[in-house]
Formats: C-alpha cells, structure tokens, sequence
C-alpha cells in the first residue's frame, strides 16, 4: 500500500462518521458548488433502502455496462478496502488515482470546515465520487445511500430514477422508531419527474413512499404488478430466473447469487435499466443474461471454502438475516451448520440470534475490528438465552473463531456441512482477510 494512499485513507478516517453530524446537506453543497457541482454532469440512478442497497447496484451496473456505458459506482460500507468504495469502468479506483482525487478537492475541504462545519468521513468520499465520475466522465453514476435517504449526503444529487430497496427496522437511534417513519426519510430519494422503482414493502413503508410519489409527480413502478420474478429455480452456483420488466418478460436469466432476496434485487435493477432506455423495446434476453451471469457481490452468501463449506454473509440487521437463513436453508441443504457472529453492539442482537437459532447447530461468539464491536461476553450471554449455554462458545478473536467453527463443522459429513460467518459487514470483511489472504 502506497505511503501517500495511506495517509490519504488516515485523513478521511478522522473525520468521524455520519451520524455523529447534525442532519444538514449544507456542508455536502457547498463542497459541491466549489467544485462545480459535478453530480449534475451525468444521470444518476440513486439507491436507498434497509437492505440490498449493494446487490442491486452492482446489478444495475452491470446491465449498464452490457449496453456499452461508461458507468461509476458508489457505494457502501467497504469490506476490505476504502477505494471498493468508488468504481469506474467496474474497478475500484486505484490507490493513485484514489489519492489524487482526494488531494484535488482537499483545499476545498479545508475552507468548507473552516466557514460551515467540519465535513463527515462519508461527506467527503461523497464528494470524491461525484467528482470522479465527472472527470472520468462516465456516461451514468449508480449511487447507493450511505444510511437514510433525504439528509444523506448522496442527496444532492437528483436521480432520474430512484429504486427503493426492501426497508425494515435498522438505524434506529437515527431514522426512527418504526418502518413509516424510516420510510419517509428513504423516501427523500424520489425526485420530481423521477421514477421511482419499489422492491416489495411492508404496508406502512409502501404507504409512505406512494404517498412521496404522488406528491413529486414520480412514475412510480412496483415489484409485483408492474415488474417482478415471475419464476426461480435453483442451479449449480445461484438461480435460474424469468423475469418480468417494465418492457418485456426475460427468460432464463442465470444469477450467480443465491437466495430470492436476490432475485428481487434482480428485478429492481432490471427495472431500473429499462427506465433509462428509449422507446417501447425490451433491453434483449442475451444483454440482460449477459450482464446479470457476471454479477458478483462479495460478503453475500459468498462461499470461500469448500469442505466444509464456509459462507460469508453481512446480514447485520434482522430483515437482512431473515433473507440469509431462508436462502442458506434452500441453496445450500446443510445437515450441520456452525455459525460465527461478530456484531455491532448498536444493532438488534437479540433478533438476529433468534434467526440464526433454526438454522444454527453451534455458534462461536467473537468480535471484529471495529471499537463498536460487541464484547464476546455479552454477545455469549445474549446467545446462551437464546441457544442454551451447551451450544455457544465465546472466543476473543475471529480467527480462532473461524478456526474453532471449521473443526466443529468437520465432525459432520464434509459435503453437508457448513460455516456461517455473519453479523456485520466488518465481519465479513475481516474473514475475507483471513480466509482469502485479502487486503
């Protein structure tokens, strides 16, 4: 890792996250307007929602660039690498190109702390990307949320489309108590004259962000009734899926993801390409295979290992383990599964366990690198009334963890047998470290 990326990455670090900010887009455009609001220099497809963010924009990304687009990709939190952060052309950018975009804009930054208030951590690779993506130029930018929706700091930008991904209870302590109210604040996303895509809703979510529609004069299009799967089945390595677009039906479209969350994801993002396309003509069953067969999206039921089996999965909210336990139980037919659970100790603990219980033999209990990482005392203590004390094992560090895991997945059948490595996407990103020799 070059020295001046280093310091490049340091220097953002200490800037503090997001929500230790007051809600304001005041800092994020004045930044912007100094640097000649760049967002305004291609269209945007902007994501929001509680879970999926991610996965669909590397799918609608990808369906951009089988149609020949130069396309930046910005999204979050990292696994492994802040430059994952900000793609161009697929790729992160490289550590030079990541320091000089920082170092273009760092005067600027200096003058906006200084007039307005300090800028976040996530304000600032805000700003990077946008500024990126003009310079590169692309032709679109598929931008994702960083938490909410109206004070997020993507929100300067207008999308042409915004696609509202599946919202359940998360960040609570920030956008609010119940889905309707953290539904209003997603719902900040949908633009006038924009369209707006919806994955499937609870109720009250659903109300709110039809509601922000009509008052926006959004077209608004809706997983099941005007696009969705119509059919999945499981294959070797994913699922086979027919799917319903916005101008046309797409047969036999093979997704190297597992689970129908992510078939879900599919369709939005289908969706959302169709909306950016002229005329009445359906994109072409071999674009969207083409483009939909090289998806991948690390940390999501991602398999590192085999024999046993070992699965990394960011579910760190209970709406995103409740999409991993039923697709681990129907893509994988384990007989013995071992989990290992790192998490935040801001996060609804209790439910995600209670999840995992079904579907989890033993659980190894540990943390990972961040300060707010659950001690492994009291996420053991939390487990044991949930799997009983016989069935947890606390260890202080994820590797012996991981270690532990593996040698109790061994004493079952080596081809149903299985790890599951979950909780947090810091998690994953430290397993992937260790399991995968990334860094």
């Amino acid at each position: 890792m070059g020295v001046e990326y280093r310091a490049v990455e340091q220097a953002i670090m200490a800037r503090g996250v997001e929500w230790n900010f007051d809600p304001s887009l005041d800092r994020i455009t004045a930044l912007l307007e100094l640097l000649g609001d760049p967002q305004t220099a291609y269209p945007v497809v902007h994501i929001a929602g509680t879970n999926g963010k991610t996965s669909t924009a590397r799918m609608t990304e990808a369906l951009l660039r089988e149609r020949n687009l130069r396309v930046g990709r910005y999204t979050s939190p990292h696994l492994v690498s802040m430059r994952e952060r900000i793609s161009i052309d697929g790729e992160p950018l490289s550590e030079d190109r990541f320091t000089e975009v920082y170092q273009d804009i760092e005067p600027y930054l200096e003058m906006i702390d200084g007039k307005i208030g300090r800028l976040s951590f996530f304000e600032v690779l805000t700003a990077m990307a946008y500024a990126a993506f003009a310079d590169a130029p692309v032709d679109v930018a598929v931008i994702e949320t960083g938490m909410g929706g109206t004070w997020d700091a993507t929100n300067v930008a207008d999308g042409t489309v915004a696609v509202i991904t599946p919202i359940s209870l998360d960040h609570t302590d920030y956008l609010g108590p119940d889905v309707a109210t953290i539904a209003g604040e997603k719902a900040g996303i949908i633009k006038p004259g924009a369209t707006a895509v919806l994955a499937q809703q609870p109720l009250p979510a659903a109300e709110v962000l039809m509601r922000r529609a009509a008052e926006t004069g959004a077209v608004v299009a809706r997983e099941g009734l005007e696009f969705g799967v119509l059919h999945r089945e499981l294959a070797m390595g994913g699922q086979v899926l027919q799917l319903r677009g916005l101008k046309g039906v797409y047969e036999d479209v093979f997704l190297p993801l597992y689970g129908a969350h992510q078939a879900s994801n599919a369709a939005a993002a289908l969706a959302a390409v169709e909306t950016m396309t002229a005329g009445e003509d359906p994109l072409g069953d071999e674009v969207v295979r083409q483009a939909f067969a090289q998806v991948a999206s690390p940390g999501r039921l991602e398999v590192v290992r085999r024999g046993p089996t070992v699965v990394l999965d960011a579910a760190h909210n209970p709406g995103g383990m409740e999409a991993t336990v039923d697709a681990i139980s129907e893509a994988f037919g384990f007989t013995r599964l071992v989990g290992v659970v790192a998490a935040m100790a801001d996060k609804d603990v209790d439910a995600i366990l209670e999840l995992l219980e079904p579907v989890v033999e033993e659980l190894i209990v540990t943390r990972n690198s961040s300060p707010r990482s659950m001690s492994p005392e009291e996420l053991a203590a939390r487990a044991e009334s949930i799997f009983g004390q016989e069935r947890v094992h606390p260890t202080e560090r994820l590797d012996d963890a991981i270690d532990m895991a593996i040698g109790l997945a061994d004493q079952g059948d080596e081809f149903s047998s299985g790890v599951l490595i979950t909780g947090s996407v810091v998690t994953v990103g430290d397993a992937r470290i260790l399991l995968k020799g990334e860094r």
